[in-house]
Parts: structure tokens; sequence; C-alpha cells
């Protein structure tokens, strides 16, 4: 029997997806939650003692696995400061539903625009989780996520990336525009291709792969 691949292309990494939905019934949100849970597991022992963690989302289900990560951490006594790159209406589907749980939770959620990003303080963070932009990212960076991505890079926070670092093509292994510098980057199911090509390694640092409650 022919053997799965062992690392995945972007397009693969969504087929996974869009499989565990269809034949097997396996919803986003279960996925989502499976990651999430990970990523504070991850986070937590990656903490460094006496500082905070700061989790930065974007709109997307990387910003989805964040919000289940940060409602996790809750969970076990850690109360780290959200970061969102977009405003709260902005963000839909079952990222949308993780980010209104944490609200019902009286979680504060900073928004984060182009004016406010260059006046982040990360001086209080140990550690700095990226769940900003995943592995769907094909164009170059720009605007708020281009910003973000250069206060994370500039903290000197350790850094976790959530299923790749932001800005990193998943396939190719190129920094499109530019690209947050991780310590450790958890991904899911199998690396991708682009972690250990081109400038992959330089910007994924440790790579953890974790699964998702269903085989490859």
């Amino acid at each position: 029997m022919k053997q799965p691949p062992r690392i995945l292309t972007a397009s693969q990494a969504k087929a996974f997806d869009s499989r565990a939905l269809h034949d097997y019934g396996i919803s986003t949100l279960v996925l989502m939650e499976n990651a999430g849970w990970h990523v504070c597991q991850e986070a937590i022992s990656s903490h460094v003692r006496g500082k905070k963690i700061a989790v930065f989302c974007g709109k997307g289900n990387n910003g989805g696995d964040g919000f289940v990560a940060a409602r996790h951490m809750l969970c076990q006594g850690i109360k780290p400061d959200i970061y969102l790159a977009c405003r709260i209406g902005d963000v839909g589907s079952e990222a949308g539903a993780n980010l209104h749980i944490l609200l019902k939770l009286k979680q504060k959620i900073t928004q984060v625009s182009d004016k406010t990003a260059s006046r982040l303080k990360m001086g209080p963070y140990g550690l700095i989780v990226d769940a900003l932009l995943g592995v769907g990212l094909s164009g170059e960076v720009r605007g708020i996520y281009k910003n973000l991505i250069g206060v994370i890079n500039s903290s000197g926070a350790r850094v976790l990336s959530v299923d790749i670092p932001s800005g990193l093509d998943a396939t190719t292994g190129k920094v499109l525009g530019c690209c947050v510098k991780a310590d450790k980057t958890i991904t899911f199911v199998a690396k991708k291709r682009g972690m250990v090509i081109a400038d992959g390694p330089r910007y994924c640092g440790k790579v953890v792969v974790a699964g998702l409650g269903l085989p490859l």
C-alpha cells in the first residue's frame, strides 16, 4: 500500500481539513479545538516564569486556533493578553465562534490598527503566540499584519508560531515580504513542505507536530 506523504504542501493540508469534514463528519470547530489545546500545552511548557503571554490572532482559522489556546490557558490559571489584527466584527465562522466564547468569559480583546500597532509595549511578555496567518497565505504580507510581524520580531520574547510562522509560504518556504521568526512552531498532522526548504528552517525554529484526532 502506498504510504501517505509525511510532509504536506499547503493544498494537501487544506485537503486534509476538507476530508475530515466531508468524509468523516469532523467539523472545523473540532479540528480547531484540538489544535488550540495543543497550542496551549506548548505555550505553557515554553512559559517564562514571572512573565506574561501574548496571543496575536488574525481573523481566519489560524486566529481561531489562538482563541482556543487562550481559552485553555484561562482554564489552567494563565490569563493571556490577546491582540486582534482586525475589528471583532470582522472575525467570522468558527474563529468568530471561539472569539465570542472568550468575550462571554470577559476576556479582554485588544483590537489593533495600523495606527496603534507601533505603540504596543512587549516588555511584559516572555512568550508570544503567533496565530496571525496560516498555511493559506499566498500573497505578500501587507498592512496591519506586516506591522505586527515587526512588533513580534523586535519584542525580545520567545515566539511560538501556530501551524507555520506568519509570512512563510507553506509550500515553497519563501518569505512573503516579511515573516515571524519563531523559536518554536507547532504544526498539525505533518510538517509543511515550506518548513524544510528555502527560508523555512531559519524561521520555524524547533518544529513540533501535533495530531488533530484523524490519521493522515
